[in-house]
């Protein structure tokens, strides 16, 4: 019986370093999560609003908003669920909204995406960028700098490559506001 307890106490002990991470969270309004903890490997379900500093794996929004600092894996908003990342996001963001205020690898698809740098592609209704665009696919797409715009309505500072929709503005394109295509200068 000894010998088989301090076997278990000495399992424990090695074991506690890969028990640090979180598998599974449960996050909800007035930071609260379960377990208690700032970062999740594995899976995380927001109900109304989830903040933690990191999650890779999938992070699932309900009703509201999953907050991080660092994404890496999927945010997939489900009943009217988005996603705010305010420092870096690798991988995909599916839901109603994506609001990445820092640099975001992948894809960015919902209603709304609110992004800062993307190194990918925006695809939604709306898509804002206050910074630089790898591409934006939507009805309405307005960036400061974007390589590639498809959509009704086209609007950017400096595009680097092609605008293709009905009204493509861009400061310097080869006319600021022209149909159908737009280029720069």
């Amino acid at each position: 019986m000894k010998k088989t307890l301090s076997a278990l106490i000495l399992t424990s002990c090695f074991s506690l370093p890969a028990l640090a991470e979180t598998p599974v969270m449960f996050s909800s309004i007035d930071g609260f999560n379960a377990p208690n903890a700032n970062a999740v490997s594995g899976v995380r379900l927001s109900v109304l609003h989830g903040k933690v500093d990191e999650v890779k794996g999938v992070d699932f929004s309900v009703l509201g908003m999953s907050e991080t600092k660092r994404s890496t894996g999927i945010n997939f908003g489900l009943f009217w669920g988005g996603a705010k990342v305010t420092e870096e996001m690798k991988g995909a963001s599916l839901g109603l909204f994506n609001w990445n205020t820092g640099l975001t690898t992948g894809v960015n698809l919902g209603a709304v995406n609110f992004t800062n740098n993307v190194n990918g592609l925006n695809w939604s209704a709306v898509n804002f960028s206050q910074g630089y665009t790898k591409a934006d696919v939507g009805l309405a797409s307005i960036s400061n700098k974007s390589n590639v715009q498809v959509g009704l309505f086209n609007m950017t500072k400096q595009i680097d490559g092609i605008q293709i929709g009905i009204i493509n503005c861009a400061d310097n394109g080869f006319f600021k506001c022209f149909p159908i295509f737009n280029f720069a200068k």
